[in-house]
């Protein structure tokens, strides 16, 4: 892609992620054909939207998938505050993910050795209970394909955190049973992380970001797959989520 058809795809995505708007598929030469055209629009929105990258979302590399994309520091929410935590509805519905986020307040600077796991385990001071919010800026048919779900941040609107937890009990969390309650409705879920350590993601999304010459910087936090894949929440109404023995979260969502 020319550096004018990626800025064109970006103005675009950008526009509707602060509007809240849907629209249809980028088409013709705006259409990323590669993984680095999706990166190349999904950076350009991040200089479009003047906002701090405060974290990222990432999972292990599939193929010629790359599973990285920026969480802009203005829509990640603390379950703490008294307001509710706003987000864009679909159908009346917020959609959220549940995630471990692991906090680095000091980052991970760049530097010429690569960084061991341990290192990288030990630059996490904090975890957190933590529901992505999810939200596309592509209307829902035809099902975006992958490279543009990619360009678009990874079906990304924000982050909310909740308590932290103990970060040795986080780290060996393959799995935490969950259980959801609001109003009537109470669900038992299996709780599984997509591929088994929650870190593993982690340890190649630092090197990715190295190899492009970013850091992790300080202050940010890094989210590495649900464990219970989508749950459709309504709003206005307090939801609670049990993560096994971490802990649990409490929360309620408006409409923005």
């Amino acid at each position: 892609m020319n550096p004018s058809d990626i800025r064109a795809a970006a103005i675009t995505l950008a526009a509707r992620r602060l509007s809240g708007s849907q629209g249809p598929l980028l088409a013709d030469a705006q259409a990323p054909q590669t993984p680095a055209d999706a990166l190349a629009i999904q950076q350009a929105v991040s200089g479009l939207l003047n906002d701090a990258i405060g974290g990222w979302k990432c999972g292990l590399p599939d193929s010629d998938k790359v599973v990285a994309a920026p969480i802009y520091a203005t829509s990640i929410h603390s379950s703490h505050t008294a307001a509710p935590c706003p987000v864009w509805l679909r159908d009346g519905a917020v959609r959220v993910e549940p995630e471990l986020a692991f906090v680095f307040d000091g980052g991970l600077p760049l530097r010429a050795e690569s960084y061991t796991e341990a290192e990288i385990r030990a630059a996490i001071t904090r975890v957190h209970l933590a529901l992505e919010l999810i939200d596309s800026r592509y209307l829902p048919v035809p099902k975006p394909p992958f490279l543009q779900s990619l360009a678009d941040g990874l079906v990304n609107q924000g982050l909310l955190l909740g308590p932290q937890v103990e970060r040795d009990a986080a780290f060996a969390a393959k799995v935490l049973g969950l259980v959801l309650n609001q109003g009537e409705r109470e669900e038992t879920l299996a709780g599984v992380h997509p591929v088994g350590d929650p870190l593993a993601p982690l340890y190649w999304l630092q090197g990715f970001l190295a190899a492009r010459g970013e850091a992790i910087l300080p202050g940010q936090v890094v989210i590495t797959g649900s464990y219970a894949g989508v749950l459709a929440l309504a709003p206005d109404s307090e939801v609670t989520l049990r993560y096994g023995e971490l802990g649990q979260l409490s929360a309620c969502f408006s409409a923005r």
